[in-house]
């Protein structure tokens, strides 16, 4: 008679086999769950109070908080985008035209100190002449400058694609405020079943990580985009938009705000506009200051420890597999990484070693 298998191990494979199964049918909407997970998470203490204010009315509560996030969030992210990527594309045209017909090098590098008229010399050389700076282009990055230029076209019109995932990540972060208390808890009897031990501190860690990423890296290079974006254009920087932005991204990275301004205000003094240059820095590193010394700490409770490798390592992989979300994502992904990392080091260091019993010597196992 043959065996029969046992139906607890048929059931977890079916189990396995529908979860395997919707994950694939449902991958497309990865991206906007996360990011409205992210934002619930970021946003859930100021949610809980507005659940009190509104008397416990968990669905009223929901869809304020909701406008709150378009109204906030979504409206000026998508204006700023709008005008950065209008702005970038005149910078590629530009470019496309310097390719074209070649151009000289421009009047702020050669007054540049002491490496001036080097680097005017090699533009001359090397971008001065027509289609130059394609074979360039094409030499760094494998692509002609025509395909980065309709690259840039189809970014900008691909708002229909954009405008679902917003539409898609909104629906599921109405349903995270209304139904989250009720799902943190069915989570919790399932941690608490799988990681008797370790689940409380995890399911603590969490969010305070996610919170923590979202408001020392996320909200914060926001602000100094816009701040720095807003000095640009007082200091009649070209693009100010599209540097605003690009300074925004660079402030997730430790090190890339500062970065950011000082050529732009090289730019300036190079170009001749030696008070604004000098302005600009001032003002970029009396803002740095602040941020760093009195609002991060604030608005954290001390600096997000994220080294710069996974940070780098989130932003990089987090653009190249959801996009512009995954600048966001990606950092918050890694830091979770790093944060379970860390408690699972400090549960192994907590635990206390197991004991070592020495065998039994052959004599004294001997009866006499």
């Amino acid at each position: 008679m043959p065996p029969v298998p046992n139906a607890s191990l048929i059931i977890r494979g079916l189990l396995l086999l529908i979860v395997a199964a919707g994950v694939y049918f449902f991958r497309g909407f990865l991206v906007p769950v996360l990011a409205a997970l992210i934002i619930g998470f970021a946003s859930w203490p100021l949610y809980r109070r507005g659940v009190r204010a509104c008397g416990g009315r968990t669905a009223l509560a929901a869809s304020l908080a909701l406008l709150v996030v378009v109204v906030v969030l979504i409206v000026p992210l998508s204006l700023a985008l709008h005008y950065a990527l209008k702005e970038a594309g005149s910078l590629v045209a530009w470019l496309l035209d310097v390719n074209r017909n070649g151009a000289p090098p421009p009047q702020w590098i050669e007054a540049l100190p002491w490496v001036g008229e080097t680097l005017a010399t090699y533009w001359r050389e090397h971008l001065g002449e027509p289609h130059a700076l394609g074979d360039w282009i094409q030499l760094l990055s494998g692509q002609h400058i025509g395909n980065i230029y309709r690259m840039v076209l189809s970014a900008t019109g691909d708002a229909v694609n954009l405008a679902l995932t917003v539409l898609f990540m909104l629906i599921t972060l109405f349903f995270v405020y209304k139904d989250g208390a009720r799902i943190a808890g069915q989570l919790d009897t399932i941690g608490e079943r799988i990681l008797p031990l370790q689940w409380q501190r995890f399911s603590r860690v969490v969010p305070a990580t996610v919170s923590a990423t979202v408001t020392g890296l996320g909200l914060i290079a926001i602000g100094e985009g816009v701040v720095l974006g807003v000095a640009y254009w007082v200091a009649g920087v070209p693009s100010p938009v599209l540097l605003g932005v690009a300074t925004g991204f660079m402030a997730l990275i430790p090190g890339g705000a500062p970065l950011s301004f000082t050529l732009v205000s090289l730019y300036l003094v190079g170009s001749g506009h030696l008070w604004a240059g000098v302005g600009l820095f001032a003002w970029g590193s009396i803002e740095l200051f602040i941020v760093d010394k009195t609002l991060r700490p604030r608005l954290v409770g001390g600096p997000v420890k994220l080294p710069f490798l996974p940070t780098f390592f989130g932003l990089v992989g987090g653009v190249k597999t959801m996009g512009i979300v995954g600048l966001f994502v990606g950092p918050v992904l890694m830091a979770l990484l790093v944060a379970i990392w860390r408690e699972w080091l400090h549960s192994l260091s907590a635990a206390p070693p197991p004991a070592l019993v020495p065998p039994p010597q052959a004599d004294a196992a001997r009866e006499p």
